[in-house]
């Protein structure tokens, strides 16, 4: 690496406006040759820290790859991008690109101009893209190798044999239905996303269409033993949204508080006002189902929302969970600029609570 005589921080600061770049929101600063921080805009000031201005890069950072696209750039080499990962304050990836500066004065140094480009974001929607193509492909997999095998055991062994044939197309059939639930689902969360912006302004009685998701899923609770008991609490019990929307996001809650709540064991939902929403600080009714049963691990409750995840993979497959469920719910809940919350104790109660803006 080259190298010259030290020069002090002020001395070797850039002698154009470094405000003109202030407005940018990537990262940019200034490096000589030994990599000292000569100057640097407001967004590298937030990444870096305040004082930044004549510490060593090296120090700061402690990222080799940096120091080595620099050096490569101040001996000559054309400008450089590189992908990098930070890992301060949390985990984020960047596109690096380093230019040499021209000597600004005949007797002065070279700088490297650093900028950062923040690719965290689209670098985690590609990870999900390509995470949700391997789920959907995994889920699907199942099923089909489940149809192919029978279909090639009903052609064969069981050519002539009424029994298994009968065993087996009903095997086939829930199969079937499997694949059907996924794929509804799957337009349903695809449809959901690309309407999330926009915001539903029907006029929904809440406190009616609980009482109407309560009923159709009376049979099911009843094979439980399980007694839905709803409270509304509501003075005024509008909400502004999307009745079929919001009928599914408590169609799906409820029917998991049955599911997977004790048998025997009470579903008690209460409707209230509240006088603001979490994160909008809007009024609104706040629906909060509660049961009692196993409970989620406190690790597992930021991912409930997640696409395919589940808590107990066997027994959300046995009662015809698809894994999409309650990431439907939640960006239902977005496009109502609702919130959702989640709390659950092992071996008690589990409470999922929806809060919708209301009426005014």
């Amino acid at each position: 690496m080259n190298t010259q005589a030290t020069i002090s921080p002020e001395e070797n600061r850039i002698s154009f406006d470094i405000s003109m770049l202030n407005g940018l929101p990537d990262p940019v600063f200034f490096v000589d040759l030994n990599h000292v921080i000569v100057d640097c805009n407001r967004a590298a000031k937030q990444l870096l820290g305040t004082d930044v201005f004549g510490s060593k890069l090296d120090e700061i950072l402690k990222n080799s790859s940096i120091i080595d696209v620099i050096d490569a750039t101040l001996n000559g080499m054309p400008g450089t991008r590189r992908e990098i990962s930070l890992p301060f304050p949390i985990q984020r990836d960047f596109e690096l690109t380093v230019w040499r500066l021209p000597d600004l004065k005949s007797d002065g140094p070279a700088w490297a101009m650093v900028v950062l480009h923040d690719v965290s974001a689209t670098k985690r929607a590609e990870q999900m893209r390509a995470d949700f193509v391997a789920n959907v492909s995994h889920e699907l997999r199942s099923p089909l190798s489940t149809l192919l095998g029978f279909i090639e055991t009903l052609q064969g062994p069981a050519k002539d044999d009424p029994e298994a044939t009968k065993r087996f197309l009903e095997i086939m059939k829930l199969e079937a239905k499997r694949m059907s639930r996924l794929i509804d689902d799957l337009l349903t969360l695809s449809k959901v996303e690309t309407d999330e912006h926009i915001s539903p302004r029907d006029n929904v009685d809440l406190g009616k269409l609980l009482v109407q998701v309560s009923d159709t899923l009376f049979v099911r609770a009843k094979d439980r033993n399980v007694e839905i008991v709803l409270t509304n609490d509501t003075k005024f019990g509008l909400v502004l949204g999307d009745l079929d929307e919001l009928t599914q996001v408590f169609q799906n809650i409820i029917s998991n508080a049955v599911n997977y709540g004790k048998e025997g064991a009470p579903i008690d939902i209460l409707i209230a006002d509240v006088e603001a929403i979490p994160e909008t600080n809007s009024p609104g009714l706040s629906v909060a189902v509660t049961n009692i049963g196993e409970g989620i691990p406190a690790d597992s409750i930021s991912r409930l929302t997640e696409r395919f995840y589940r808590v107990d993979q066997g027994r959300s497959r046995s009662i015809g969970g698809t894994g999409l469920g309650l990431a439907i719910v939640k960006h239902i809940i977005a496009r109502h600029r609702g919130h959702l919350d989640i709390k659950s104790n092992l071996g008690a109660q589990t409470t999922f609570t929806v809060y919708i803006p209301k009426v005014l």
